[in-house]
Formats: C-alpha cells, structure tokens, sequence
C-alpha cells in the first residue's frame, strides 16, 4: 500500500481537479475503492468513468482492472476480520450466498490453472522426495492445510514432522534442528502468519531448503522460499477461501505419491488390515451381521 500511496502522492500535483477527487478517495478509503468498478467509483467522487481510467494511467497501470486489482492484493492482508465482514457485505448476493461463494472459489481454481507453473511444481516434487527431513508448518487458518499435507506425507515418508504450536517459542523448538538437507515446508495465506514467516527465515538461515505455499510474490514468505507453490487465496466474508490452495496441495500429494507407488501400496496394505482389526471404518458387512442377528 505504501507504494501505490507513495506513487499517488508523488504525481497529486500534477493531477487534474477530478484525479485528485479520485487520490483522496483512494487514499482514505482503499478497502472501498478496490472493490468498486470504475463506473462506480467514478459516480461516488464525482467525476465520469473516462476520468477514473485515465487516472489509473496516470499511475502506470495499462488500465483500471490492473489498479484495482493491485488495491485487491494489498488489502487482503491489511483488512481486520471486522473490515472483512463490511467489505463482503457489498459483494455477496444475500439471496444467493452459495451460489457467489461457489463461484468465487471456481474462479479462484481457474486462475491458480492458468497461473500455475509447471517446471516449478516439478522442482518442488523433487526436493521433497529427495529431503532428509520434512518439516510441515502452518497456524491458524492454515492449519488444517497443515494437517492435511501433513497426514499423506506421513502414509509416504517416514521423515515427516508436522510442527504443532501455539506460541511462537513452540515452533522454534520444533524447527530448532532443521538444516541443510532438510525441506520446511510453509504455509500461509492472508493475512500472513509473522510466525510462519519468522520461522521460515530462521530455518533459511540454518541452510534448509525452504518451500513456501502462498498466494503470490508479494508475499512475505516467498521472502525466504527457495521454492514457492501460489494458489489464489481471497475473502468470502470473514472468512478465508482456502479451495484453491487445498487442491495445489492434493495435487502436490498426487505427484508425489505416483513417484513413491510401491511404497505406499505396502503401506495401505499393512493399514489397511489394521483398520480392519481395529474397526476403524464402518463396515457395510457389519451393519448387515448385526442385523441378521437381531432378527
């Protein structure tokens, strides 16, 4: 935020009566602003479309949906989870919540596709199949992301540690003998955890391979990634929309399973007559023994 501020307060002089309308507004009110098309935006300050465009231009910008888009990135790790709640409150159809949450999640997925690297992705495959140690680590709503990645990884490796903390002095006990050889793996979305991105310059700076699951560039733990996985994270309310960043890291699981195939066919197997002996599933054959029984 501080750059595009920055940008608009270097060129305020220059700007015409109606851009400047469009600076102070943007300025004040940012959260607004990057939700509002540039019609709209346009009718709230008083001045016409055309002079909205041309003010993003004036910034640099190929046009407003790039401006916008950049106010986007900037306030999803600045808004409180109250601001959150206000802002969707104008996105979201009340009468058709499921519908807009369901498709702002398809929208999501469909970005993350086309922004998807391939060559990247592979890498990062790699690594993890040729690491030491694998530490997983992941607060707050990126928890169960956490958990998630970190449940399969365990059916595949045996050198997986899932980092479970709630202080910050927890998660560098638990990371405190990661080093060369090792990969940690972090995840964060916005607002960015500073325990994740702390944790992740520690362990950088103890010669581990870093991975980063994030939303973008921009983000504070691509600071310190050696390798970053993006997945297109956004609000839906107070609420973070984790859809796309969940199925990146099922696809990450997938590849690296079909690497380590026999492994964990051994495995399941010797799973799969422990869940047996222990009825840890619910048996269709079991309900029917049980009501042959009764009768």
């Amino acid at each position: 935020m501080e750059n595009l501020i920055a940008r608009i307060k270097e060129g305020y002089p220059n700007f015409s009566k109606g851009q400047k309308l469009i600076a102070n507004y943007i300025t004040e009110h940012y959260d607004k602003a990057a939700f509002m098309t540039a019609a709209k935006l346009g009718n709230e300050v008083g001045v016409s479309e055309s002079t909205v465009v041309r003010f993003a231009i004036e910034l640099g910008f190929d046009g407003y949906p790039k401006l916008q888009k950049a106010l986007r990135e900037i306030i999803k790790s600045k808004l409180t989870s109250a601001q959150r709640l206000e802002v969707s409150s104008t996105q979201i159809d009340p009468e058709n919540v499921m519908k807009s949450v369901l498709q702002a999640d398809m929208n999501k997925l469909r970005v993350t596709l086309e922004e998807a690297d391939e060559k990247s992705f592979n890498a990062i495959v790699d690594v993890i199949l040729n690491a030491r140690r694998i530490y997983i680590l992941g607060v707050r709503s990126s928890a169960p992301l956490a958990s998630f990645l970190g449940f399969y990884f365990n059916l595949i490796f045996e050198n997986v540690r899932l980092v479970h903390t709630t202080s910050v002095s927890e998660m560098f006990e638990q990371i405190v003998n990661a080093r060369a050889g090792d990969v940690v793996i972090g995840i964060s979305f916005p607002r960015y955890s500073r325990r994740t991105a702390k944790a992740l310059e520690f362990v950088s700076k103890q010669g581990a391979t870093v991975v980063a699951i994030t939303d973008n560039q921009n983000s504070p733990l691509a600071r310190y990634a050696d390798y970053c996985l993006f997945a297109r994270s956004d609000m839906a309310s107070f609420v973070d929309s984790l859809v796309a960043p969940l199925s990146m890291i099922n696809a990450l699981i997938v590849a690296i399973g079909l690497k380590r195939k026999e492994q964990i066919h051994a495995t399941l197997e010797k799973l799969e007559k422990l869940w047996e002996e222990y009825q840890i599933y619910e048996n269709e054959n079991d309900d029917r023994h049980t009501s042959l029984n009764r009768d």
